[in-house]
């Protein structure tokens, strides 16, 4: 207990938890639209449900990961290697490689999988009758709730180990990571519901989001490969395409409002 103490009134370590947390919350925005997104197409019943589930796994697989981290520390070593690399870049790099780890491999998976879910999604926005996918009542994807905690899932373990690799080049103090993934967490349970309303009531942010989801998947079959693309590229852009969309949202609303009056107006000439 007194150790535990010691650690957490040490300004160091609080320093390090405090950058954790902020790191961890801007990495876990993806896997939160994600759930956002999957678990808008479940009954209305059912959403919230899916994704208290979810984000609940996401804290059982990272806390459980903090228990096996040498394991986890093991997947960056490579298993094996096609004996060629990609041509170097001006400092004599690779630009990229081919000695892959098991990291590499999750990461292309999840990568690829999430390329794949999001063109799909693309596809039955679309044009859903053509798509040939279920529908609900509602007119929309039909998606059981088996299936999004299966996919939700799948999505959490990537991005899980990705979390937990992110955290040991931070700290090795394994408290500080565990404190950090449950505030982590928690914060991702408060926004959840609040985010899903969102998406759900602006269904011109969905695009943005499968948008921002194939831009991830991108960028993890590229991390797979060797290819390190800058975090801060990614999410400013990401913070950018947001801001856009939401002066457009704005602007919508502006138009309504006025469109809304002026029809008011007219009914009051009217019937004057």
């Amino acid at each position: 207990m007194e150790s535990l103490l010691a650690i957490f009134t040490d300004p160091g370590n609080l320093a390090a938890l405090f950058s954790l947390i902020v790191l961890e919350v801007v990495l876990g925005i993806d896997n939160l639209v994600f759930i956002a997104i999957l678990s808008n197409k479940l009954p209305e019943g059912l959403q919230q449900r899916a994704r208290r589930i979810g984000i609940g796994l996401a804290l059982i697989m990272r806390l459980a990961l903090l228990g096996v981290i040498a394991w986890i520390v093991g997947l960056t070593q490579p298993v094996f290697d096609l004996g060629w690399t990609g041509p170097p870049d001006l400092h004599g790099v690779p630009v990229y490689e081919t000695a892959f780890s098991w990291r590499d491999l999750i990461l292309i998976s999840g990568g690829l999988f999430l390329v794949w879910n999001a063109t799909k999604e693309i596809h039955h926005a679309m044009d859903v009758e053509e798509s040939g996918a279920m529908l609900d009542k509602a007119g929309h994807v039909a998606v059981s709730l088996t299936s999004a905690i299966i996919q939700i899932s799948l999505l959490n373990l990537v991005f899980s180990i990705d979390s937990i690799l992110t955290a040991i080049g931070m700290t090795d103090i394994i408290p500080i990571m565990a404190v950090s993934i449950i505030i982590t967490v928690g914060i991702m349970l408060l926004a959840a519901d609040p985010l899903s309303n969102f998406i759900h009531n602006n269904p011109t942010v969905v695009m943005l989001a499968l948008a921002f989801l194939m831009m991830i998947g991108a960028v993890l079959i590229a991390d797979g490969f060797g290819v390190h693309v800058p975090k801060g590229y990614i999410y400013a852009a990401m913070v950018f395409s947001g801001a856009v969309e939401t002066l457009n949202i704005l602007a919508r609303r502006a138009r309504q409002k006025r469109a809304a009056l002026a029809t008011g107006n007219e009914s009051e000439t009217t019937s004057h």
